[in-house]
């Protein structure tokens, strides 16, 4: 039989009724002859919970400083749920060992918060499956060359998932959570959503990149590199319908693009309502002036998304670009005291009420016309774009946030994202 992942989400391990039920689905993969390793979560709210007393204590945490600190205390929130779902997993009859990530190792670089996996020994882990027993490995964190803990990031037992399938070799990696699979566009905005039972590896990062909170982008980056077969699918269903049922539900992550899905011009709508724009109106149109703007924004560590420069008037031109809502503050005090001085600019305006909308699909390449069937869907529900992107799969605008629910609602009834390809 086959060496298969599971990752669980927090909800899914949000309660001892819960776990209890993820190790009943567990127990019965193992006993149908598979080898596995389990992937869990913090339980739902733990990580919050434990950052926020830090907080309390200190108000200086996010600052660099203490980073170390807090990937000490929210690694823990993981190091719980492996415990419990092995414990658990043992009143199964099941063997099982748990492993938190420095324990494995899962060796990553010392971006405390934010660190990066660089290998993973799979010594321990082959061992203890060749003996039978299920391994459960804490997700979300590993450790540096100088025996620090760090985390991942959030979203990063993902990420943990799949780069342990990837470096087991695994069959394919399970990754169950709150919802049934990889939907057209969110259900609770657009009731008539439909489930996709496909979806190719490039149009599954783009919309994670773009707002789809279904997988974490670096877990489907890693998938990608290392050609990891993903399947998303719900935790919440009855734990004990047939591993042949279970294994066909959800929605896959493919590698290669069928006929079928060549057919669907656009897959899915995105979203993202974390959004913010910066302008600087009137600065020199000369040689180096983008890297003028954005190398200190960069050199901040903040995250620069569609960016556009205006045409030249009288040697002068605007520039905007976009960051995340969080990074708002940061950005515009750094542009009005030190960016926008040292460029000469006019002035710096923003905007936090944005948000950004994608269409995303693979048939977008051979396919013209596309993007003017967007542009009218929102043109006839008076929706003003004020920034463009796009890639060979992808067209984004940014949009006033009031309008965003709209927006998705016009583009999903616009391209028929409600029927089935035929």
């Amino acid at each position: 039989m086959a060496l298969i992942v599971h990752k669980y989400g927090g909800t899914s391990m949000g309660s001892a009724e819960r776990i209890r039920n993820v190790a009943k689905r567990v127990a019965k993969w193992a006993r149908a002859g598979h080898q596995m390793v389990v992937v869990p979560s913090a339980m739902s709210g733990e990580t919050n919970r434990l950052l926020g007393l830090a907080k309390e204590l200190s108000p200086a945490v996010g600052s660099p400083e203490l980073n170390r600190e807090l990937d000490m205390i929210a690694a823990t929130g993981e190091q719980v749920s492996v415990g419990l779902l092995a414990i658990a997993l043992q009143a199964e009859g099941v063997e099982a060992v748990s492993y938190t990530g420095w324990q494995v190792p899962v060796a990553t670089d010392s971006s405390f918060t934010k660190a990066r996996i660089e290998s993973i020994d799979d010594t321990r882990v082959r061992a203890d499956l060749a003996a039978g027993k299920v391994v459960v490995i804490a997700g979300f964190q590993g450790v540096d060359e100088d025996q620090n803990i760090t985390t991942l990031g959030r979203g990063g037992s993902d990420t943990s998932a799949v780069a342990i399938a990837a470096a087991l070799k695994a069959a394919e990696c399970l990754i169950y959570t709150d919802v049934d699979g990889v939907y057209t566009t969110d259900p609770r905005i657009v009731p008539e959503a439909r489930r996709l039972h496909t979806i190719s590896f490039e149009e599954m990062l783009e919309m994670a990149s773009l707002g789809s909170k279904i997988l974490q982008i670096r877990s489907v980056e890693f998938a990608g590199k290392y050609r990891v077969p993903l399947r998303v699918l719900s935790s919440f269903t009855p734990w004990d319908i047939s591993i042949e049922e279970e294994a066909k539900s959800g929605t896959l992550i493919s590698f290669e693009e069928d006929e079928k899905m060549e057919q669907a011009v656009v897959s899915g709508i995105a979203f993202n309502r974390d959004e913010a724009k910066v302008t600087l109106l009137g600065v020199p149109d000369k040689p180096g002036i983008a890297f003028q703007i954005l190398g200190p924004v960069a050199d901040a560590n903040i995250d620069i998304d569609v960016i556009i420069q205006n045409v030249s008037h009288d040697g002068k031109t605007d520039f905007s670009f976009t960051v995340h809502r969080n990074d708002y503050a940061r950005t515009m005090e750094l542009l009005e005291k030190t960016v926008g001085p040292a460029t000469q600019a006019a002035k710096v305006v923003g905007d936090a009420r944005i948000c950004k909308v994608s269409i995303v699909g693979i048939g977008m390449r051979s396919h013209v016309g596309v993007a003017s069937k967007m542009f009218r869907a929102l043109s006839e529900e008076g929706i003003n774009i004020q920034m463009i992107s796009t890639s060979e799969i992808k067209t984004s605008v940014v949009i006033d946030e009031k309008y965003m629910e709209l927006a998705v609602r016009a583009l999903h009834r616009a391209f028929e994202l409600e029927q089935i390809p035929t």
